[in-house]
């Protein structure tokens, strides 16, 4: 497995809506091999989320794992992906992005979703996320569709240097919230 270099804002591929995959496409070594190395680039990077735009790949994959305080979440590929909103309330919360190194924004977030995709073997996969999980699955959803997480926010002053956002909102955070 290889780590990959993950490309920041302002390359053309991340404003690209990806390519979907076929079943054919999904199965040949490239594509598996592509998303072993999107996994272990997420962790080197210690990301909770990577689509392949942002390894500049035009493919509609994603990767999600989270161990961290904000929630559990196992290892999921998802290939394909369409999501379905269960719950028309959005909550602002803080974000980050690989490909926006070193910047953070609250960015408004539906709290509950259903995913129907296919695993990386190409079974369909459906399921309901919830709180930080869906955040992260927006997020990386996002990535596919062209878009990051700039393009949401409704307010570009929370926008903080990662220094800064440490600094002066993280003690906010650690204090006030529970996601």
């Amino acid at each position: 497995m290889s780590i990959l270099k993950v490309c920041r804002l302002g390359h053309p591929v991340l404003r690209l809506q990806a390519q979907r995959l076929s079943k054919e496409g999904l199965a040949s070594l490239a594509i598996q091999t592509l998303i072993d190395n999107m996994m272990q680039t997420m962790v080197e990077y210690s990301g909770v989320g990577l689509a392949a735009p942002q390894v500049h790949e035009s493919l509609s994959i994603a990767v999600i794992e989270s161990h961290g305080l904000r929630g559990e979440i196992p290892m999921t590929v998802l290939v394909n992906p369409d999501l379905t909103i269960l719950d028309e309330e959005l909550m602002e919360d803080w974000e980050g992005c690989l490909s926006v190194p070193d910047f953070r924004g609250r960015v408004p977030r539906h709290q509950k979703l259903r995913v129907d995709a296919w695993d990386r073997y190409g079974n369909k996969i459906q399921f309901v996320a919830e709180d930080f999980f869906a955040r992260v699955v927006q997020h990386e959803f996002d990535h596919l569709m062209g878009r990051v997480y700039l393009d949401r926010m409704r307010d570009l002053s929370t926008l903080a240097h990662l220094a800064e956002f440490q600094r002066y909102w993280l003690p906010e955070r650690k204090e006030g919230s529970t996601s």
